[in-house]
């Protein structure tokens, strides 16, 4: 079996470079991946946003947003393979088929996004590997799990659980644009949506994501029919 990571650019990169929590996130994804095999799809978050912004600006094109997006989800994978010293696969997969040929060879593999998809982010490169993989999918993202609106709003109420049919209504009220801040894009719902992938939100906290893993009690929002 395969675990589908998808983490976000704002977890690994929040402000600067989370080095410490990164470290420990290692540990716990190397303890795991003994008992199986784990694929991390990094996030460009802030980092990716602070470049496109003003390329945005000259109105270039969403096609060259996107790639200097993908640009940056791929250098916070070097940092990550780099900080796993060789407890992951040392090649930076950039297609679906290298990542299947790595999954022969090693238990975690890290990766940004896998080339440009209209409409999509690093999310839906990750969720079109758990659908790839009949694997669930586990999204960390900076918020403790999926809310009602923007958790800046101070009467944004968290949602344990809920339906794709809900997230899809949701996220259908989020118009694209490279960069965007939200907790999964809309193209991601629609492959969730449509190949019933279970699927886990939760916050940055690694013991609850110790918790997921081995399946106990944890804190975030749960994805299903």
């Amino acid at each position: 079996m395969v675990k589908v990571i998808s983490l976000g650019g704002s977890v690994i990169v929040p402000d600067r470079i989370n080095y410490k929590y990164l470290l420990k996130f290692k540990k716990l994804i190397v303890d795991y991946s003994k008992k199986e095999r784990i694929i991390i799809v990094c996030g460009g978050g802030k980092t990716a946003r602070d470049y496109i912004g003003p390329l945005q600006k000259l109105h270039l094109g969403n096609k060259l947003e996107c790639y200097i997006g993908i640009r940056v989800t791929r250098l916070n994978a070097w940092l990550l393979i780099n900080l796993f010293q060789g407890k992951s696969a040392p090649i930076l997969a950039k297609s679906y088929k290298e990542v299947k040929y790595l999954l022969k060879r090693y238990n975690v593999i890290i990766i940004g996004g896998l080339g440009y998809q209209l409409d999509g982010t690093s999310d839906t490169s990750a969720v079109s590997l758990a659908k790839m993989l009949k694997s669930d999918f586990i999204n960390i993202t900076n918020v403790k799990g999926v809310y009602d609106k923007n958790p800046k709003f101070g009467d944004a109420k968290f949602i344990p659980k809920m339906t794709f049919n809900q997230l899809y209504n949701l996220l259908s009220k989020v118009r694209f644009k490279p960069g965007q801040h939200t907790i999964l894009d809309f193209e991601s719902a629609k492959i969730l949506k449509k190949n019933n992938i279970k699927t886990y939100v939760i916050g940055p906290n690694l013991k609850n994501l110790k918790k997921l893993l081995n399946k106990k009690k944890f804190t975030g929002t749960i994805i299903s029919g």
